[in-house]
C-alpha cells in the first residue's frame, strides 16, 4: 500500500468516525425536541402567532437534518464516491452557513424578540378565560404556579385585559383563598422574566451540545474536502 493510499485510508476511517458522531448528535437533538414535546406541550398555547411547539418541531427537524448529513458523510466515506463526498461537502457548508446567519441574526434581533414575544403574551392574556379557550387558561395557570409569577411584564398585565378586577387565582400565594382585592397575597415577579431566567440557567448544556457539533461539522468539512482531493488523486494515478 503506497502513502497516499495509506493517506486515503487514514483520512476515510476519521470522516466515517466523525460523520458517526454528527448522526449521533442528531439522535441527540431528536431526542431534545421528543422530550421538549412531551413535557413542556402544556405551555404550548401560551402564544398564539407562533405554531404550537414550534421549538420542539425546530429541534427534531434540525435532528432530523442532521441525521440525513451525517449518514451521507458515512456513506461517502465507506464507498469513497466523489459524488457523494462533494454532495456531502456541500450540504454541510449549507447547514453551518444558516447554522450561522441564524445565529448571527437572533443575537441582532434580541431585543425586537423580547418585545415581540411579550407583545404576543399579552395578547394571549385577553383571551384567558374564554370559553373556546381551555388549553390557553390552563398553560397561564400552570406557568404562574409553577414558576411563582404574575402576568408577562407585571401582575398589572391583568388589570388591564380584567378592568381592573384582579388577578387569576393562580396568581394567589395560597390557592383558594380569595385574593383577587389583596395585593399583598399575589405573586409579584412577572413570568416573562422568570421564565428567561430558567432558560439562561439550563442553557449552558445546550451550549456545550452546540460547540461539540460545530467542532464536529468544521472537521467533518476539512476531513471530507481532504478525501475528495486524495480519491481524485488515486484514480488519476490509475488511469
Amino acid at each position: 500500500m503506497g502513502p497516499t493510499q495509506r493517506c486515503l485510508l487514514c483520512l476515510k476511517v476519521e470522516l466515517f468516525i466523525f460523520n458517526l458522531i454528527f448522526w449521533l448528535g442528531g439522535c441527540g437533538a431528536l431526542g431534545v425536541g421528543l422530550w421538549l414535546a412531551l413535557s413542556q406541550g402544556r405551555f404550548s398555547a401560551l402564544s398564539l402567532s407562533l405554531p404550537s411547539l414550534g421549538v420542539a418541531g425546530l429541534v427534531m427537524a434540525a435532528g432530523a437534518v442532521v441525521m440525513a448529513v451525517g449518514f451521507l458523510g458515512c456513506l461517502g466515506a465507506a464507498t469513497e464516491q466523489r459524488c457523494l463526498l462533494l454532495t456531502f461537502f456541500i450540504v454541510l457548508l449549507t447547514v453551518v452557513l444558516l447554522e450561522l446567519s441564524g445565529g448571527l441574526a437572533f443575537y441582532a434581533c434580541r431585543g425586537q424578540f423580547d418585545r415581540y414575544a411579550q407583545d404576543d403574551l399579552k395578547s394571549g392574556l385577553r383571551r384567558y378565560g374564554a370559553p373556546g379557550e381551555p388549553a390557553l387558561t390552563q398553560a397561564w395557570d400552570t406557568v404562574q404556579t409553577e414558576f411563582r409569577c404574575c402576568g408577562v411584564q407585571n401582575y398589572t398585565d391583568w388589570f388591564e385585559v380584567r378592568n381592573g378586577t384582579g388577578v387569576p387565582e393562580s396568581c394567589c400565594l395560597e390557592h383558594g383563598a380569595p385574593c383577587s382585592g389583596l395585593g399583598a397575597t399575589w405573586w409579584k415577579e412577572p413570568c416573562y422574566e422568570k421564565v428567561k431566567s430558567w432558560v439562561a440557567e439550563n442553557v449552558w448544556a445546550m451550549g456545550i451540545f452546540a460547540a461539540c457539533i460545530a467542532v464536529v461539522q468544521v472537521l467533518g468539512l476539512v476531513s471530507s474536502m481532504l478525501m475528495y482531493c486524495q480519491v481524485l488523486k488515486v484514480e488519476k494515478y490509475y488511469h
